[in-house]
């Protein structure tokens, strides 16, 4: 009787659908009548069936070679446009929305319990809205509970994206929040404070043994509550930042704003820059130059300026301003854009607005559709696993109403979305 009574509450919470159940008692799914969007060349591809089978796409063929197995859950795809899961490389699960709960409040008000139990609720918003990878990109607060996260999606206790996690972010001393409290308190902070290049490669260490995937640097903040930001970490602490983490084979990705912290960053070899806002056209040229790719979370500046008062009726908040202008010198740079759109900021869920503001400010919606495929797959090193409708890779996948090749918008509520081979949600 208990087990009847769980069995009807997980069901209720929506954590196993009954195709999930179905499909456990299968070999996989058939999907005929599909058109086949190849993010590389940007074309359509009609008229073919997929095998999914053992979390994998195992094959690709003519829909007239149409296979017969018994033991696969046929899906008819005639009408709908199938494509690679998408992928948000810059994330925050712990948190929710500003205009909910200001940021201060999430972290000094908000238990981890609840913050925890907020992130269940986000991955599964995040995966029922096509975006089957994420990259965590600091708890602000919130200790090492990416980790439980990622280690209860994979073991199949929760639904949601595959997450790489980043823990807890590192900073320097009197350079993040929670800020501007009498200087007698100790508060809490939103990341780990650490300084000098000793004490930076030791919270490096413990970062990684505690199941960091990516470790992330805030290379500059504010100092002081109304203050602009300024570059915090040195080129020698950035440096040996990197080298620890590099020499456990994990990458680095760094904050940073300002012009010289997005140089310094670039010099000590970081793999991402997040944000970038300053960034001049000689140090975008050395972003080219060195393959550093940049993640400009236009969502986040749009959201920023909404929660500030301002609507899209009204001219170009200075926010706004600031983001066309870095897409429009970061284009004319030749740099290497990939989707991250500070998520978490906003709600969990609506990742997609970031491809339709990328488009927006300048980018062609198949770059913009790259950035959050290909793009971002090879970032995170899985460019032969993820990204990709092909043969051998995971079946992450998405099919969607329309081609987002003329109108991204369709990308926001898909149709179906199949992680690892198993169907997610199905809203036909």
């Amino acid at each position: 009787m208990r087990r009847v009574a769980f069995l009807i509450v997980w069901l209720s919470l929506g954590f196993t659908s009954p195709e999930q159940l179905q499909a456990r008692k299968s070999d996989g799914y058939l999907i005929t009548g599909a058109t086949i969007l190849d993010p590389v060349e940007s074309r359509l591809i009609e008229g073919r069936q997929l095998i999914l089978r053992d979390g994998r796409i195992e094959s690709i063929a003519p829909d007239a070679s149409r296979e017969s197995d018994a033991n696969l859950i046929h899906v008819d795809a005639t009408g709908l446009i199938i494509m690679p899961g998408l992928i948000d490389l810059h994330s925050h699960l712990l948190l929710h929305p500003y205009d909910e709960a200001a940021w201060n409040d999430q972290v000094l008000k908000e238990s981890l319990a609840l913050r925890t139990i907020r992130g269940v609720t986000a991955a599964k918003r995040t995966l029922e809205a096509g975006f089957t990878t994420l990259r965590d990109l600091g708890t602000e607060g919130a200790g090492y509970a990416d980790v439980g996260l990622r280690d209860a999606i994979n073991q199949g206790i929760i639904p949601g994206p595959r997450i790489f996690a980043a823990t807890r972010a590192i900073v320097a001393t009197g350079s993040y929040g929670p800020a501007g409290f009498d200087p007698r308190w100790r508060m809490p902070k939103g990341a780990q404070v650490a300084d000098g290049p000793v004490e930076v490669r030791k919270v490096v260490r413990e970062q990684i043994a505690n199941g960091a995937d990516w470790i992330k640097v805030y290379a500059d903040y504010r100092r002081r509550p109304g203050d602009p930001s300024t570059p915090t970490f040195s080129l020698e602490e950035l440096k040996a930042i990197v080298d620890e983490a590099t020499s456990a084979g994990i990458p680095v990705a760094s904050h940073a704003a300002t012009d010289e912290a997005i140089r310094r960053s670039v010099l000590a070899g970081v793999k991402t820059i997040e944000h970038g806002y300053q960034a001049s056209r000689e140090v975008l040229d050395l972003m080219r130059e060195r393959g550093v790719v940049l993640c400009p979370t236009l969502m986040a500046s749009k959201s920023m300026a909404i929660y500030s008062g301002w609507d899209e009726s009204q001219d170009d908040h200075a926010r706004i301003v600031t983001a066309r202008s870095l897409m429009q010198r970061t284009l004319a740079s030749r740099v290497i854009i990939a989707c991250g759109s500070d998520v978490g900021v906003f709600d969990h869920g609506d990742n997609a607005q970031e491809l339709e503001l990328m488009a927006d400010y300048g980018m062609s919606n198949a770059d913009a559709i790259r950035a959050a495929t290909t793009i971002a797959a090879k970032v995170l090193g899985m460019e032969k696993k993820l990204g990709r409708v092909v043969e051998g890779y995971l079946a992450d996948l998405i099919l969607v109403e329309g081609n987002p090749l003329e109108d991204l918008r369709v990308l926001r509520s898909p149709a179906l979305v199949f992680k690892d081979g198993h169907l997610v949600i199905d809203r036909r």
